[in-house]
């Protein structure tokens, strides 16, 4: 993946699909700035995809891992790995 392109909302609006055949073609990001803020990113979807799975395997065995020393620990106070993960979910919302 290249280095990204940093260009404000104005920007991007004027070239938008220009944008996205850089993402999909070159695999180089576009930072979409507004206010001088960086706000969001345009990336390929199967970056996008590739990213979402190595979250979704990272957190499965983090979880893991914390259900493991849980049950090494014994059973009293803990809870089980779907209580944890819907105790995540609620936190990120």
């Amino acid at each position: 993946m290249s280095e990204p392109v940093i260009e404000s909302m104005a920007e991007v609006r004027n070239h938008l699909a220009d944008v996205i055949d850089r993402a999909r073609r070159e695999e180089t990001p576009t930072i979409i700035t507004r206010r001088g803020k960086q706000e969001a990113v345009v990336i390929d979807i199967e970056e996008y995809q590739r990213l979402r799975r190595l979250a979704e395997e990272t957190e499965d065995a983090w979880l893991n891992r914390l259900a493991d020393e849980a049950e090494s620990e014994g059973t009293e106070g803990s809870v089980s790995l779907e209580e944890m993960a819907a105790m995540l979910r609620d936190r990120q919302a």
